[in-house]
């Protein structure tokens, strides 16, 4: 057998996404040698990657630029300085038929719902501020305190089941705490209703309630501009980013005090690092199965779930099919649960201007039924369910190509976070120069700032060869705001890059 290639570095980084090369980036800024090892052969930013198709560039799920955190924007700017542009917010939902816009449109809402059924949400909100669940342990109990079960049934259950595969009160009530946070009933409706009669002619800048933001900005190529410029920084110093290298192994030599990363290439080569510290991104389930000798937590390991996700982009005849950046599809006819527009994204996303291109968005577990079917087979089921929500005529579809995502989304159930806590705990505890980072590698559903913020800290850490900050506290110690002009006008210093020593004093 072919001896395994070697190499060392200060620092070894599993996944080159946004937290991987925000680490790698900043590392290689203050002189440490750095190798990421990434199993994609091809694009760098994992989730946040813009995927090329003759011309056609797919976002995968849609990343708008948003922190209230000065110091990530800050490193947005420092990347990528010449290419954010700023882009008007527009997103429906699709219901009964009809569109709702969000944020809400008082008397729009009103029509599209009816006197009769807009009443029973108005009496069903009302009886739940009075009478709310008191042991809220899912999303289902969350959200119904919040807006009533009415409008839970009407605007939330059937899209959320749609993006996790399972029932609204098997998920945790964390994730519906992140990810509609700030937003109430009465706070949406006031706001509409102002904006429907002229009164609140103020835009929105997201700094009062993060989910009616109006606009925000972008990378006028998609996000991966961001995650492409910063691995050629990184290149560009002499640190190293390997793509088609898949984790096979990682052990610990603690005579030496280094980490042995072991790591397989697509062409079946292996490659050995030798590192101080590791960085890690990958699937908190993936690592801890592959860390040798095997962890006590890897039985909590096992039991965490991710769902995945796969786009299906179509080109149709058409300059535009409808204005939004994406809409939300909160119909049971169909399996697709979001569209997104990637012109309303950006023009440089669609090369032809007689052309639109969609990307019809699927959530499902890899290998079940969507995720098996072959490319044509999605293709077909897209252009069906374009016509059959009235969206395109199918004889307009020029074409179509598709972009899976395994592992999109770390599953919220009522059992992750003890899992989490015990990995976690051993790890922590058995191995202080390894760090995990982002949304996958902690587990947690973070924005794209908050993932970077994981890594910023934990550089710090390795600066200070302690844990001065608590990665893990990122969400939970500062307020988190989308910011639509962000920087001198919305950011403010963030507490989350304190250390808790020095807050406590």
């Amino acid at each position: 057998m072919p001896k395994p290639s070697e190499a060392a570095a200060d620092v070894a980084i599993i996944g080159a996404g946004p937290a991987g090369l925000t680490a790698a980036y900043l590392l290689t800024k203050a002189g440490f040698s750095v190798i990421v090892i990434e199993k994609d052969p091809v694009y760098v930013g994992g989730i946040s990657r813009t995927v090329e198709h003759e011309g056609f560039r797919f976002d995968i799920g849609g990343h708008r630029f948003f922190s209230k955190a000065r110091e990530v924007v800050d490193l947005w700017n420092e990347i990528l300085p010449d290419d954010f542009i700023q882009r008007p917010r527009m997103s429906r939902i699709f219901y009964d038929g009809k569109f709702y816009s969000y944020p809400l449109r008082g008397f729009e809402a009103l029509m599209n719902l009816g006197i009769w059924r807009s009443a029973r949400c108005m009496a069903s909100y009302g009886y739940s501020r009075l009478f709310p669940r008191k042991d809220v342990k899912s999303f289902q109990d969350w959200t119904i305190n919040q807006f009533g079960e009415q409008l839970f049934n009407i605007f939330f259950k059937t899209y959320t089941e749609k993006v996790w595969g399972m029932p609204c009160d098997e998920i945790s009530a964390d994730w519906a705490a992140q990810r509609i946070k700030g937003l109430s009933l009465g706070g949406a409706v006031i706001d509409g209703l102002k904006r429907s009669l002229g009164l609140n002619k103020r835009p929105n800048d997201g700094m009062e309630t993060k989910t009616l933001l109006e606009t925000f900005r972008y990378p006028r190529k998609g996000p991966g501009m961001m995650w492409e410029a910063a691995r050629d920084f990184v290149v560009g110093k002499g640190n190293k980013v390997l793509l088609n290298h898949a984790l096979q192994q990682l052990s610990f030599d603690a005579k030496l005090d280094r980490w042995r990363v072991a790591a397989k290439t697509g062409d079946g080569k292996d490659v050995i690092i030798s590192a101080a510290h590791v960085i890690s991104s990958a699937p908190i389930r993936e690592l801890t199965s592959r860390i040798h000798p095997l962890p006590k937590a890897a039985s909590n390991a096992l039991n965490l779930r991710y769902r995945d996700f796969l786009t299906v982009a179509l080109m149709i005849r058409s300059k535009d099919i409808f204005p939004d950046n994406w809409i939300y599809i909160h119909d049971s006819k169909v399996k697709v649960g979001r569209i997104q527009n990637y012109r309303s994204w950006s023009p440089e996303m669609v090369p032809d201007a007689s052309l639109a291109c969609v990307g019809l968005e699927y959530f499902c577990f890899e290998g079940d039924g969507l995720w098996a079917s072959n490319d044509a087979e999605l293709v077909e089921l897209a252009r069906k369910e374009m016509a059959i929500l009235g969206l395109c005529d199918p004889a307009d579809v020029e074409g179509g190509v598709v972009v899976r995502q395994e592992k999109a989304y770390p599953v919220y159930d009522d059992q992750y976070r003890d899992n989490v806590e015990a990995i976690r705990a051993e790890l922590e505890n058995a191995y202080p120069t390894l760090h995990l980072v982002g949304r996958n590698g902690m587990h947690r559903y973070n924005n794209q700032d908050h993932a970077m913020m994981t890594a910023m800290l934990t550089v710090r850490n390795i600066q200070a060869g302690r844990r001065a900050y608590d990665i893990w506290a990122v969400n939970e110690d500062a307020e988190y705001h989308e910011a639509g002009d962000e920087g001198a006008q919305a950011a403010l210093a963030s507490e989350r890059l304190v250390p808790k020593r020095l807050k406590a004093a």
